[in-house]
C-alpha cells in the first residue's frame, strides 16, 4: 500500500499552469452489491451471537391411561459475529495545499476515499461467498458454508451444495431448487425453504437472463415452456456481482431466516482536522462491521464443473 505525506513532490505538474487534466483519481462505480448478499442488522456490541435451538420432534400416539410423551430441546453451534474496524485516510502538506494551482485534485481526494471504503465494504462481504465451498473458512458446524456434510445438532448430515456440481443451467437450478425444498429441521420435519435470488459472476449474466427470462425453455425447439419463469422461482431477481472471483460458482439464497447476516456496529464515517504543529491536513473514514452466515439453509450453491 502506497504511504506517506501527499506533498508537493506526489505530483510535481499540479505545480505548473496548463495542464488540461489530471485522471485516474476516481471513477464510476456500481451500484451497492452487498446489500443484495446479506439481510443487513445494526448492532450496539462489540459481537452478535446467534445459537441454534433444536425445536420438537412428532407427537407420538398416546395409548388410553398412559402418560403423554414429553419433548426437550438441545442447544447446538453458536455463530459469533465479530466486528472489525477498517480505516483508511490520507495527509496533506500545508505546503502542498498552498501551492497546488488546480483545485480538483484537492476535491477529488474526499471522492476517491470514498470510493475505496465503498471497495472494502464489497471485497469484505464478497469474501464469505468466494470462500463459501473451503473448509480452511467454516461455519459453526464446523463444515464449509456450501456443503454436502453439514451437521445435524441431533445426528445426521445434510446438503446446502449441488452434487455433483455444475455449470449453470436450467438443469441445474432445477436440481437445486428441488434439493432445497427438500430441506428438514433438525429434528427430521420439512420446512418451506424457497429459492429468493440468484448470485452470479458477471460471466454468467446473459446465460443467468436467457435461463430465467425465456418464455420458452432456453436452446431447445420443443416449445415447451419455461417453468423457472412461468413459476416465478426467483422471485427477488438475478443479482450480479462484479466482486465474486470464480466465473463459475453460482448461488441462491433462500427465505430462511438467520441465514446471511450483516452487522453495522459502525457505519462509515469521515472527519478531517489540522495538525498544529505540522499545519497538515488530516482526513480519514472509519467503519466497522461483521459478515457472516448462522444458518445454512439460507444459501445454496454450486462450485461450477
Amino acid at each position: 500500500m502506497a504511504g506517506g505525506i501527499i506533498t508537493t513532490g506526489s505530483h510535481p505538474k499540479a505545480l505548473w499552469p496548463g495542464v488540461h487534466a489530471f485522471w485516474g483519481q476516481v471513477y464510476n462505480e456500481h451500484p451497492t452489491e452487498y446489500t443484495d448478499l446479506y439481510d443487513v442488522m445494526d448492532s450496539e456490541k462489540a459481537y452478535e451471537e446467534e445459537t441454534q435451538i433444536t425445536g420438537f420432534g412428532l407427537a407420538p400416539v398416546k395409548p388410553q391411561g398412559t402418560s403423554i410423551s414429553y419433548d426437550s430441546e438441545t442447544q447446538g453451534p453458536t455463530s459469533r459475529y465479530t466486528h472489525i474496524a477498517y480505516a483508511l485516510g490520507y495527509i496533506v502538506s500545508y505546503e502542498e495545499m498552498r501551492d497546488n494551482l488546480y483545485e480538483t485534485i484537492s476535491m477529488r481526494r474526499t471522492k476517491a476515499n470514498a470510493f475505496s471504503i465503498a471497495q472494502t465494504i464489497e471485497n469484505i462481504a464478497t469474501a464469505v461467498y468466494n470462500n463459501a465451498f473451503s473448509t480452511s473458512f467454516p461455519v459453526a458446524d464446523g463444515a464449509a458454508l456450501v456443503s454436502t456434510a453439514h451437521v445435524n445438532t441431533t445426528g445426521g448430515t445434510y446438503s446446502n451444495a449441488l452434487s455433483p456440481a455444475a455449470d449453470l443451467a436450467e438443469a441445474s437450478l432445477e436440481d437445486l431448487t428441488i434439493q432445497l425444498m427438500g430441506l428438514q429441521t433438525d429434528r427430521g420435519l420439512p420446512i418451506s425453504i424457497m429459492p429468493q435470488s440468484l448470485h452470479i459472476p458477471r460471466q454468467e449474466w446473459y446465460n443467468a437472463n436467457r435461463i430465467l427470462q425465456s418464455v420458452l425453455q432456453n436452446n431447445t425447439a420443443n416449445n415447451a415452456i419455461n417453468v423457472l419463469k412461468a413459476t416465478n422461482a426467483f422471485p427477488k431477481g438475478i443479482k450480479m456481482n462484479h466482486y465474486f472471483t470464480s466465473s463459475t460458482a453460482w448461488f441462491i439464497r433462500t427465505n430462511c431466516p438467520q441465514g446471511m447476516q450483516m452487522f453495522w456496529r459502525d457505519k462509515p464515517a469521515f472527519d478531517q482536522d489540522n495538525d498544529f504543529d505540522t499545519k497538515n491536513a488530516k482526513a480519514a473514514t472509519y467503519m466497522r462491521f461483521s459478515v457472516g452466515n448462522t444458518d445454512p439453509r439460507g444459501i445454496a450453491g454450486s462450485n461450477g464443473p
